[in-house]
């Protein structure tokens, strides 16, 4: 058992999720099975061309994957206020939301660019080096511990 494991009566409990990273250019995926897996793990990146392209990947990604629940990351600056990118994750939150018939979930997202550099920084995985084409789907798997972490700490199980 590990910090990301949820008791077997939980309603997540072997719930693919997938958590979303959202960039102006990319948006990052990290993919995760609840008591399944040991750790949310990088999935890719889907390049943000248009809400069409996005919503047609994300389906894709559903579809094969079995998804059963959504997390998107929600940016803040660190003292908690909103930004324009706040209100453009907003808006891609609420498409999604209307677009799929699936639970989604917001996930407070500050900070995760600069743990996934970090964790680039100190892994051999990486090289040891920030991987551009990687950071986005490694932020989301940030967001996406977070939100276990979040779930774990709410239930004191």
């Amino acid at each position: 058992m590990n910090e990301f494991h949820l008791h077997e009566g939980h309603p997540l409990h072997l719930k693919n999720l997938l958590a979303l990273d959202f960039g102006e250019k990319f948006i990052g995926v990290a993919t995760f099975c609840v008591n399944r897996d040991p750790f949310p793990t990088p999935y890719g990146r889907i390049q943000n061309k248009s809400d069409s392209f996005v919503l047609k990947e994300l389906k894709t990604i559903i579809s094969n994957e079995l998804i059963d629940e959504i997390i998107i990351g929600l940016p803040h600056l660190t003292d908690g206020k909103r930004t324009k990118s706040t209100e453009r994750a907003q808006n891609f939150i609420n498409l999604v939301k209307k677009s799929f018939d699936l639970p989604v979930h917001e996930q407070d997202e500050t900070l995760s660019t600069f743990e996934a550099e970090s964790r680039m920084k100190n892994s051999p995985r990486y090289n040891f080096q920030v991987n551009y084409l990687e950071i986005d789907a490694v932020a989301a798997s940030v967001i996406l511990e977070d939100f276990i972490r979040s779930i774990k700490s709410k239930v004191h199980l």
